[in-house]
């Protein structure tokens, strides 16, 4: 089986899809994908498609999901299959579980090469980190489960990715810098910055990349529209990070070029306390 939810909700056996068109279907197997060989509690299942308004035939009902399920299972799999789909889709005490790998579903592949990236980013390993964290982007899709009509249960997975995902697009952009590729990311972060107006972290890779593409002025200039933007819509002034980075601008400071070897920081923090 193989399972992709960044992006479009996709379930296959054998090319053949096991992805019910009904709404509520599509939320449990979903929820159970992010899962794979644990037991998912029946009331978080009913939490996921009903909320707090559990019907009377809450257990009836789910129970025919679950059926409509291991149909399509059953059907994807054919007569020959060594197991069924109950083996598959299996019910264990208060719950249900899928008893498939983890590696089956494209999440548990995307942070595996995350958790990997990381690790290369922290020992310094600039080329090969920016090259995990591209092998995970580019397993994207789009929007997390984009086309199903997501509970509180899954919703929450689906921001947690989204927020994992935009640190790994700034943990790869970070490495791009160490790499000295300024020049090449300053599409991207103008991108970036327009769709995450109050990101100071994607403010300050801006920053630097024009900084080091000899744009002194434009980079301060995003300071000052980001500065404007935090006091008129929050109250507050820019981190101190970002602050003692624009006072490093202005002194022209040598620290902000490019260094070879091992850098182990984020571009936020180049200025840290």
């Amino acid at each position: 089986m193989d399972i992709q939810v960044l992006g479009p909700l996709n379930a296959d056996i054998n090319g053949v899809s096991i992805v019910p068109t009904a709404g509520k279907p599509r939320q449990i197997l979903a929820l159970l994908a992010f899962y794979p060989g644990r037991v998912m509690p029946v009331p978080t299942l009913m939490e996921e498609i009903w909320g707090a308004n559990l019907p009377r035939s809450a257990m009836t009902t789910m129970q025919t999901y679950i059926l409509q399920l291991r149909r399509r299972l059953g059907t994807a799999m054919g007569p020959d299959a060594p197991g069924s789909a109950k083996d598959v889709l299996a019910t264990r005490h208060g719950g249900y579980l899928l008893r498939i790998p983890p590696e089956s579903v494209d999440v548990h592949r995307y942070e595996q090469l995350v958790a990997a990236g990381q690790s290369a980013f922290d020992a310094g390993e600039d080329e090969r980190a920016a090259g995990l964290f591209r092998r995970a982007l580019d397993m994207w899709q789009g929007p997390a489960l984009v086309d199903v009509r997501v509970g509180p249960v899954l919703e929450i997975e689906v921001v947690r990715l989204e927020e994992s995902r935009l640190g790994t697009i700034e943990r790869r952009i970070d490495a791009d810098l160490r790499l000295g590729r300024h020049s090449e990311l300053l599409a991207e972060l103008t991108d970036l910055i327009a769709r995450h107006p109050q990101h100071e972290g994607l403010h300050s890779q801006a920053m630097v990349a024009l900084y080091r593409s000899g744009r002194q002025a434009a980079a301060l200039d995003v300071y000052r529209r980001l500065r404007a933007r935090l006091i008129e819509e929050l109250g507050v002034e820019p981190s101190p990070q970002l602050q003692r980075l624009h006072q490093a601008m202005l002194t022209v400071d040598p620290a902000l070029d490019v260094v070879s070897g091992p850098r182990r920081t984020s571009t936020f923090n180049l200025y840290a306390a």
